[in-house]
């Protein structure tokens, strides 16, 4: 009766540090769609900032915020919806907008004024929210949030990312890159 406690404890021992690590590796790694959002062309949504200019039309050139709702309130022609749409698909259509009617043969060009903010949560010195620069990776984003805390896992992150109108979340490398609304979360280490 003596050996057979140990081998129940022993057993229920093992069974718990199996549940444990089990759950460590639940987590997928991140989907294709995932990091092919990465190499696409930018694709505007909401608290993006753009300059827009109409070529010889100053009461039109001006700066718009991408609102809530994914639309830019322009002049003339009213709401226009920007979410998803890339910066070309954006100047075509508004400048199709002001030929109806307004403008012979408008020139418009859209540049971004400033991107959408980075998130970054867990184990960082500041976390909060940040400003995107084109390029930044998963490392210059922890590095503008004060870093890694002692006990922050130091090689992987989970990043949540919006493609396609479906959110998204992956763990990818430090040196991964990141796009504008991603919101990254540095986990504690085990050990």
């Amino acid at each position: 009766m003596s050996l057979a406690r140990p081998k129940i404890l022993l057993a229920l021992s093992l069974a718990a540090m199996t549940a444990a690590l089990g759950g460590c590796t639940t987590y997928k790694p991140a989907p294709k769609a995932f990091n092919e959002a990465t190499i696409q062309p930018y694709a505007l949504d909401s608290g993006d900032r753009l300059r827009i200019t109409v070529f010889d039309q100053q009461s039109l050139t001006n700066t718009y915020t991408v609102d809530q709702a994914g639309y830019i309130a322009f002049p003339l022609i009213g709401q226009v919806p920007a979410r998803g749409r890339t910066l070309q698909q954006l100047s075509g259509q508004i400048a199709q907008k002001l030929q109806q009617g307004y403008l012979r043969d408008p020139d418009v060009t859209i540049d971004v004024d400033r991107y959408r903010s980075i998130f970054i949560m867990g184990e960082v010195g500041q976390p909060g929210q940040y400003a995107y620069v084109p390029g930044m990776t998963v490392q210059n984003a922890i590095a503008v949030a004060g870093g890694f805390t002692s006990r922050a896992n130091q090689s992987m992150v989970d990043v949540t990312r919006k493609i396609n109108g479906q959110v998204l979340t992956g763990r990818i490398n430090i040196s991964g890159p990141i796009i504008a609304g991603d919101t990254i979360y540095v986990r504690e280490r085990l050990f």
